[in-house]
């Protein structure tokens, strides 16, 4: 007989030993005093922190321009679509949002999903299963949902080294012609922070007639001049086939897209299962993203406060001896290399110096790549950068150990940050 708790237990307990199992710190999100939050302790007193793993890179989800529109639309429209996009779920504020996307993309039209992930999937698998001699050619970094989206299909597929275009030639030069296929691969990458050749990779991938697809939920709302992304930071947007953004991170709000031509998209929309049974958006997140957008073309200044602060940070651990990799985006990663040792210092960053960093782990990364990601948004302030820099350098290279801050507790830190002390 077999015994399901007890195999369960086991497969956890693995992760709990090798320092891969993961814990969800409990965040107090405060919209006024972001990007400090509160949380209780194992011993039951609340503290303050800041927090430097967020992807609300604008801070947008705290912006009242924002969170009026999705209370206003929510009064009047109610808290759910209540329905697929096909049965009641599609309202004009969802139409509104595509149109906004498909604009600001340089694309035709655009698709609404709850998430990135599912957007990915949905769309990789469909293509797929409805292209059954599809083959696929992808980053070896990508993103596990375009993995999964790949694995769903079930067609074929080749892996070029990461960011490797003439390996990435290689492959396409060995395909017998007229055999369809899709280069998919990522802007910016998530963890490593490194950009793709994105350029070299289209030109390449329309010498071999070959389909392209390009994640760039890292890159939308932070580069180019309307913020679209890399891509129009480029000036190529027309050139990518298939792009792939979120709404829940620089945007601030929930929901992920994909933005095409129009026959492109109509074939998503009629074929993908992931969009098809799917609960819609609610249209007050919808009409709120919409406005976060208006918003991010209008105001250049918050992108340029963040890429500021991005130079502030790379400077300050410099100072303090803070090895990071090296890269031209705005994500920075501390490796660690062992993901007890990983734990451990996020640990004493968070209890010691009022400093949230999640550890990133396995499957995450691959085992012996364990690092700290630093997330920087528009909102920190020189002080949080000075006192997370020093932080760092003092438990990463063991300096005065016995004289570690012992952050404040929640009566006296409110709306203060740990640099504060």
């Amino acid at each position: 007989m077999f015994l399901y708790d007890q195999y369960f237990e086991q497969k956890l307990q693995q992760l709990r030993d090798n320092g891969s199992y993961r814990y969800f710190l409990e965040v107090n999100k405060s919209a006024q005093h972001f990007p400090s939050f509160y949380y209780t302790n194992d011993e039951g007193i609340q503290r303050s922190a800041v927090n430097w793993c967020s992807n609300d890179y604008l801070c947008m989800s705290t912006r009242e321009e924002v969170i009026a529109k999705l209370g206003f639309v929510t009064h009047r429209s109610g808290t759910a679509s209540s329905g697929t996009r096909n049965i009641s779920g599609t309202t004009i504020h969802h139409k509104e949002l595509e149109r906004t996307l498909a604009n600001w993309h340089g694309k035709e039209a655009a698709l609404l999903f709850n998430g990135a992930y599912q957007a990915n999937v949905t769309t990789l698998q469909t293509l797929g299963r409805q292209i059954p001699d599809l083959i696929f050619i992808s980053d070896a970094r990508n993103h596990a949902s375009i993995i999964e989206g790949i694995r769903a299909a079930g067609n074929e597929k080749r892996i070029f080294r990461h960011n490797d275009p003439a390996h990435l030639e290689e492959i396409l030069q060995s395909l017998e012609p007229g055999r369809p296929r899709l280069v998919v691969f990522e802007s910016v990458y998530s963890i490593s922070g490194t950009i793709a050749p994105v350029k070299k990779i289209l030109e390449i991938a329309k010498l071999y007639n070959a389909l392209t697809y390009v994640d760039e939920v890292h890159a939308v709302g932070l580069y180019g001049e309307n913020g679209a992304g890399l891509f129009e930071q480029e000036g190529i947007q027309d050139g990518i086939d298939i792009l792939n953004g979120t709404l829940s991170k620089a945007i601030g709000v929930f929901g992920g897209y994909i933005a095409a031509k129009s026959t492109i998209i109509d074939f998503i929309r009629s074929y993908g299962s992931g969009f098809i049974f799917t609960t819609s958006l609610p249209p007050a997140v919808c009409s709120a993203a919409n406005k976060s957008i208006q918003l991010i073309r209008q105001n250049p200044v918050w992108r340029q406060d963040l890429h500021r602060n991005v130079n502030l940070l790379r400077d300050g651990l410099r100072q303090n001896g803070v090895v990071f990799t090296h890269n031209e985006s705005h994500i920075t990663s501390v490796p660690v290399g062992d993901a007890t040792r990983c734990r451990q210092v996020a640990n004493d960053l968070l209890h010691q110096q009022g400093i949230y960093l999640q550890p990133i782990n396995h499957p995450t990364v691959p085992k012996g790549e364990e690092c700290l990601r630093i997330i920087i948004t528009a909102s920190h302030q020189l002080k949080h950068i000075n006192h997370l820099a020093f932080s760092l350098g003092k438990i990463l290279n063991g300096k005065n150990q016995d004289h570690r801050t012992e952050f404040p507790a929640f009566a006296s830190a409110v709306g203060n940050s740990a640099t504060e002390d």
